[in-house]
């Protein structure tokens, strides 16, 4: 059969489409199965209305009334060291590492004897204490204040086994009744009698300024007491007489608990710490709610840490709001991350719920951070992770 030249180049045409749109139909069907799997292997979404901790602020503080959102979301005079806690995270990028093999993704650490994988406190209120302890689990860490509104000799009856603490000690009648702030940690694996540990907020010899609570006339809500402090007497007050040489050996006299010491910003007091035998210490401003204009919280533990690694543990606390920043504060030499009012909104959106809600995603997105910068276990994560980006936009390695 003979063809025409013009016959030749329709149907070489005819052909060069068929296999055109076979090819197209190829392509399609592999970025439908793409496609597929990105779906199935993207984080799953916990709550329809919360993806992130800036989700959960948002739905907790919606039907808050605006003095107790402010009480907890502000902090001390104009929110400069309150924001930059915050944005601090921003100026330290990620180096990831790749062909790593980071299949399994292990949280696991070491503090007090246990091996909990994630951290939150927060002040408790009457029905606070039972869910943030239920939703605790046995991994975790948590903290009770004592500012709590139960009794402590009803916090062990809060259904899981949590014991008994009083927030003030007796300094055997030299000047009555010495009381300091403090942070009973304990963990739900512990007996009526197994705190772990004191922490001693050392950032506040006295209240810092508030304006919050002056332009809202704070007040307690109605029927709220503070029966851990009224039980001690009246004419409580902070201490700002505490000092280095009398404070520690007095606490060593009174328990037999690791003594931390909460509000530490500076390597000069992180080396007194160690020159006194402290157990721990955690660099911490407060939230912002004491002195503003001090660095964030992680400006800081950059500061201290050379300082303390070795030889004294670092808990860190300011500013978390993603899986990244605990990653980040990790490879700044945080040996523990704490979280103040992350777990606060989570109770404030659902209970004890959102709780729960709130650490599964800080921990969905740690493991996600850690994998995709090549870290397998938290010992893994390092300075040599992070950079900060120098006036003239060259990346610089910690």
């Amino acid at each position: 059969m003979y063809l025409s030249s013009d016959d030749k180049a329709n149907n070489d045409n005819f052909y060069s489409n068929q296999l055109l749109l076979h090819t197209s139909i190829i392509f399609a069907f592999l970025q439908r199965l793409l496609i597929s799997a990105v779906i199935m292997n993207r984080l799953p979404t916990l709550d329809p209305h919360v993806l992130t901790i800036a989700d959960l602020k948002e739905a907790a503080c919606h039907d808050m009334p605006k003095m107790y959102r402010d009480y907890y979301n502000e902090g001390a005079m104009d929110l400069i060291t309150l924001k930059d806690n915050e944005a601090a995270f921003n100026r330290y990028k990620i180096r990831p590492r790749v062909m790593i093999n980071v299949a399994k993704i292990d949280l696991e650490t070491d503090i007090f004897g246990i091996k909990p994988s994630s951290y939150a406190w927060t002040r408790t209120s009457r029905w606070r204490i039972g869910n943030i302890a239920r939703s605790s689990k046995s991994e975790r860490v948590y903290g009770i204040i004592s500012f709590c509104d139960k009794s402590s000799g009803r916090c062990d009856r809060s259904g899981h086994g949590q014991p008994i603490f009083h927030a003030h000690f007796d300094d055997q009648g030299q000047s009555g009744i010495q009381w300091w702030t403090l942070i009973l940690i304990t963990t739900d694996k512990v007996t009526a009698a197994g705190y772990k540990a004191i922490f001693l907020s050392v950032d506040v010899p006295v209240l810092g300024q508030r304006l919050n609570e002056h332009k809202n006339k704070f007040e307690l809500p109605e029927g709220l007491e503070w029966p851990n402090l009224t039980a001690v007497g009246e004419g409580l007050e902070y201490d700002a007489t505490i000092e280095w040489h009398t404070a520690i050996p007095w606490m060593r006299s009174q328990t037999k608990l690791e003594i931390w010491l909460k509000g530490v910003a500076s390597p000069e007091d992180v080396a007194l710490a160690i020159q006194h035998k402290v157990d721990g210490i955690m660099i911490s401003n407060h939230g912002g709610r004491q002195l503003d204009g001090v660095p964030a919280t992680l400006d800081s533990l950059r500061d201290c840490a050379s300082v303390a690694k070795g030889k004294i543990p670092i808990a860190f606390d300011g500013g978390v709001r993603r899986g990244s920043d605990i990653f980040k504060a990790l490879a700044l030499g945080a040996d523990v991350v704490f979280m103040g009012r992350v777990p606060i909104w989570g109770l404030a959106y659902k209970g004890q719920q959102g709780v729960e809600l709130a650490v599964k995603i800080l921990m969905a997105e740690l493991r996600m951070t850690m994998a995709l910068a090549g870290c397998r276990t938290v010992k893994e994560i390092n300075r040599g992770h992070l950079a900060v980006l120098k006036g003239d936009g060259v990346l610089c390695k910690l």
